[in-house]
């Protein structure tokens, strides 16, 4: 029963990946139109149109859980992330749309495991920047935030929330640079912005979030 609902899963992910092949990547002027059509004229052609684009960064988000027996499930929460992304996506602030919805697209299949009790769903234990370290290590205070409390539930939504409260290009380069381990120049030509920008917006983040995460910590300790 077990490797027929797993045959039955793997067609399913079969026919999603040959409808994803036949996807054309838009140029950028075509983008332009559409995102103009939809947020200037409320097209809902072009919303859709852009919404079926972006579908394979869904499928690339999904890709650390293909082994999961919730992936259908995963690519689902995703293009609802997808979704939500182009609702809220503001052009005119020169983000790339792509940076923009990855996150809104990630944190909805984490959530999604995290409730289904998914082993598949990372942690704040795995997350690791470019050099190997643990994320962790390298945005806490090692005095404020003991080994044991970083490694709980709790914690880890705590410092997710953090993120979330971030400015959206503080956020974007933190997330790129070290959970992604994005190059910095790469990160710096999607936001249109100089590496020393970007070294700076780095530098606030983790300050923003050692501040918000030392309040926390602080008022755990009260309780």
């Amino acid at each position: 029963m077990i490797r027929q609902a797993k045959g039955v899963l793997d067609l399913r992910l079969e026919e999603y990946i040959r409808e994803l092949k036949k996807i054309e990547i838009l140029s950028p002027e075509e983008e332009a139109r559409l995102w103009e059509a939809f947020k200037a004229h409320h097209d809902e052609d072009a919303r859709a149109k852009l919404i079926q684009s972006y579908q394979p960064l869904v499928f690339k988000q999904a890709a650390p859980y293909r082994t999961s027996e919730h992936i259908m499930d995963v690519l689902q929460e995703g293009t609802v992330g997808l979704i939500e992304a182009v609702e809220g996506f503001d052009p005119s602030r020169g983000v790339a749309f792509s940076l923009f919805a990855v996150h809104r697209i990630r944190g909805r299949m984490i959530d999604f495991l995290r409730k289904e009790g998914d082993s598949a769903a990372p942690c704040i234990d795995g997350m690791v920047d470019a050099e190997g370290l643990p994320w962790k290590e390298r945005i806490a205070d090692p005095g404020a935030l003991p080994e044991e409390q970083a490694e709980s539930h709790v914690l880890a939504e705590r410092l997710r929330e953090a993120m979330a409260r971030l400015p959206q290009k503080e956020r974007i380069v933190l997330e790129e640079v070290y959970l992604e381990g994005g190059a910095v120049d790469g990160v710096a030509d999607e936001l249109h912005l100089s590496t020393s920008r970007i070294y700076r917006l780095q530098k606030t983040g983790i300050r923003r979030i050692r501040g918000m995460m030392a309040r926390f910590m602080h008022h755990w300790h009260e309780k």
